[in-house]
């Protein structure tokens, strides 16, 4: 989690399945504001597990070159294997029409794009360059990430003797970039997947390390994978954004592939994961409410898989391991709102309001081996109401959960020793986790960055040994101080209340007539990106309000949040939004016409909808390869998607209640003759997620709109709002690299 989820956990229990969601695709954080550094990924191993995270992109590098096995073919070139739209789908004279308005209106904002880009390039050199990527200790080894280059050093004897295993052009992928990285446990061979900006396929490069690095193998279309043992890897096929069967292939003497897993559901994707004590390779088959986890023991890599608990509609569960006992975070239980108080040895639950509405929480509970299913398992400690579980890290001897609570974060820290529970708030400023990958598991410190969209990285540990919290000394960068962070609570139209993120600059006068911009996801139980951004910083020098609306349909407030705001749900999300927006303004946070809302992907859905039903509550809206079109995408069985969505939306083929509901508020749908507020849409020409001819058809009918309103009108002051779209060529629902999203 990303991001970004560290594990296939879904919906509220850190384990979103990214890969799937139009919000994301597969380990890369929401594409809500792209501009980030170039990539640098947390190196991962066969003992922890891999976070896609960014870091700066260091120094380019001499890199050598090295020798391939006799037979193994090293692409020379990365091939895009994006989705070409089919022509009798895409309107391709529509497509040259908004291309050529483009083209005609882009140079009026020449300056303003010039002046932005410096100003961002400045913040990224100040903040981001300056930040050290992942290091990973591996035994006496050290390995790390920068500008595609792998290092290996000692390490006692410090990063200056580094040296470069290999490089990304050394492998003739000189535009892709490293997504995952696993080494295997006698780190003699290591495992890469390799991603062009273009694509949502990976290549999964397997070195064999030495001192001369050899090409031992290249598996296209892969997704995940990891090491069963010293010379097994398995690995799962990607194709048309689906992830069904497992692979394993062995590097012996005797060198073979076979088949070991295929899931049958199109709704169900399948990913690996390796417990952290490396005793277990999980298959992990889910949809975006139930799982189903298969075991394959790492003693015995080549026994077929064994099921822990079959799956039953709406159980999601995940696996960790310690001392033959299973671990397990799940839905599975009573709903009705409980904590658990660890005392001595034994887990007693308090029943905190039997009246009020019940919210069916993730809960630790673990099991024997032997024994797996549903049935045995134990309750070890549960969550608060409306708390979300952001991440989980076992140890040998605790447990780690980060958490959220109303906006705030902190964590747990489960003693399996003492039978005890510890927990620690954190920074009022920090909205955004992010776990350190932990190859050992016997470690004594827990490494994590806390980060807001204003406030870059800081690095903090958590020393069992001590049970304190230690904030890391840091290099030196200009300290964010003149930004406050403000927390509200808006009222829904059923009087539920809304959480809100606000931030502004301290120095700030006349808060009322400042511009304001307004976030909104609400989708899939995932949370709004609030990572550290540069061109939020700029936003908040510059005397701007950043606002994050957590309405429902994400999972900021864990799992009912999310079901609170899908399918028939839905326009639940809007009035939150409506709400939100309008307590900003009541309380003196800008004003209609200095308001602009931004959203990205399935955000688009309810940022549509507000354009349509409360077009002045808004100036400007921004999307970024919005779905607006849910009832015709959702018609379109052959999409790669629409099966697997029907759990977040409904299924308007079988359901006419559903497509009734949906028509309601889906945003192309409800298009009328009013004053709309101004509109930028980016959209990406090889989109495999939100397709294309949905958004040209959505700008056409909108302006359209806005035209008929303007024309049949006659106040005094009338105007018409711009509404732009820009279709690119190159990058895709992906994150981007720093240079293109820049430009971007």
């Amino acid at each position: 989690m990303c991001c970004t989820a560290l594990r296939n956990l879904l919906q509220g229990l850190s384990f979103s399945a990214k890969y799937y969601s139009k919000h994301n695709p597969p380990q890369t954080v929401c594409p809500f504001s792209k501009i980030g550094p170039k990539k640098c990924h947390i190196l991962g191993c066969s003992k922890s597990t891999c976070t896609h995270r960014t870091a700066p992109p260091g120094s380019i590098l001499p890199c050598r070159f090295f020798s391939c096995k006799e037979g193994t073919k090293v692409l020379s070139k990365w091939k895009q294997k994006t989705s070409k739209v089919t022509s009798d789908l895409l309107p391709k004279s529509l497509l040259k029409s908004e291309q050529k308005k483009w083209n005609n209106i882009s140079p009026i904002y020449k300056a303003m794009t010039k002046r932005i880009k410096e100003k961002l390039e400045e913040l990224h050199n100040m903040y981001t360059l300056n930040s050290r990527s992942p290091r990973i200790r591996f035994g006496e080894n050290v390995y790390f990430e920068e500008n595609g280059c792998i290092f290996i050093a000692k390490a006692d004897d410090g990063e200056g003797n580094a040296k470069i295993l290999f490089s990304v052009e050394d492998l003739g992928f000189s535009d892709a970039f490293i997504q995952r990285i696993r080494i295997s446990p006698d780190q003699r061979y290591m495992a890469i997947s390799l991603k062009s900006e273009n694509s949502e396929e990976a290549t999964c490069t397997i070195m064999k390390l030495g001192d001369l690095p050899v090409v031992e193998k290249v598996i296209p279309s892969v997704f995940s994978f990891e090491w069963a043992a010293n010379d097994v890897l398995y690995y799962t096929a990607q194709k048309n954004l689906k992830c069904q069967n497992v692979f394993m292939t062995t590097f012996t003497y005797q060198k073979s592939t076979k088949l070991v897993y295929t899931e049958q559901d199109a709704r169900f994707f399948v990913d690996l994961y390796c417990t952290k004590d490396r005793r277990f390779l999980t298959i992990n088959s889910n949809s975006k409410t139930t799982s189903e986890v298969w075991l394959v023991d790492c003693r015995h890599p080549f026994e077929s898989p064994a099921l822990v608990q079959a799956r039953t509609t709406g159980l999601i569960y995940h696996i960790e391991h310690r001392k033959d006992q299973l671990y397990i975070l799940t839905t599975y239980g009573e709903p009705a709102e409980y904590k658990a108080i660890l005392t001595d040895n034994y887990i007693h639950r308090i029943n905190l309001d039997a009246y009020c509405r019940s919210y069916r929480n993730s809960k630790l509970m673990k099991a024997p081996v032997a024994s797996s299913g549903k049935e045995n398992w134990q309750l070890v400690y549960a969550l608060e109401r409306k708390t979300k579980l952001v991440d989980f890290e076992m140890f040998s001897d605790d447990c780690i959960m980060f958490l959220k609570n109303a906006g705030h974060l902190y964590l747990n820290v489960i003693s399996f020793v003492s039978h005890s529970v510890q927990s620690i708030k954190l920074p009022t400023w920090a909205c955004e986790f992010e776990l350190e990958s932990h190859p050992e598991h016997s470690t004594s410190t827990c490494y994590f960055q806390l980060s807001s969209p204003v406030h870059p990285p800081k690095r903090f540990a958590y020393s069992f040994k001590e049970n304190n919290l230690i904030e890391q000394a840091v290099q030196e960068v200009p300290i964010i101080t003149n930004c406050h962070t403000t927390r509200l609570l808006a009222k829904s139209k059923d009087e539920t209340l809304v959480p809100i993120t606000v931030f502004h600059n301290k120095n700030s006068k006349e808060l009322h007539r400042r511009p304001l911009l307004v976030h909104v996801y609400g989708a899939y139980g995932i949370d709004l990106n609030m990572s550290f951004k540069e061109e939020k910083l700029m936003l908040i020098e510059e005397g701007w309000i950043l606002a994050y609306c957590h309405v429902r349909g994400g999972g900021e407030q864990g799992l009912s949040w999310h079901r609170d705001g899908c399918q028939h749900n839905k326009l639940k999300g809007l009035h939150d939004l409506r709400a939100c927006i309008t307590l900003l303004h009541q309380v003196g946070f800008s004003q209609p016409k200095h308001t602009a809302l931004a959203a990205a992907s399935a955000g688009g859905v309810l940022a549509g909808a507000l354009c349509n039903t409360d077009p002045a509550l808004l100036r400007a809206m921004v999307l970024q390869a919005p779905f607006v079109d849910v009832l015709n995408t959702m018609m379109k069985t052959h999409l790669p998607l629409t099966i697997e969505e029907q759990e977040e939306w409904g299924n308007p083929l079988e359901d006419e209640k559903c497509m009734k509901y949906i028509k309601s508020y889906c945003p192309y749908q409800n298009i009328k003759p009013q004053c709309y507020p101004s509109v930028f849409i980016t959209a990406y020409e090889n989109d495999e997620r939100v397709p294309l001819t949905g958004i040209l058809q959505y700008v056409q009918k909108l302006r359209k709109a806005a035209l008929d309103h303007a024309s049949r009108t006659s106040k005094k002051g009338n105007w018409i709002p711009n509404i732009i779209l820009d279709v690119q060529a190159d990058g895709s629902h992906c994150d981007s690299s720093w240079e293109h999203s820049l430009n971007e």
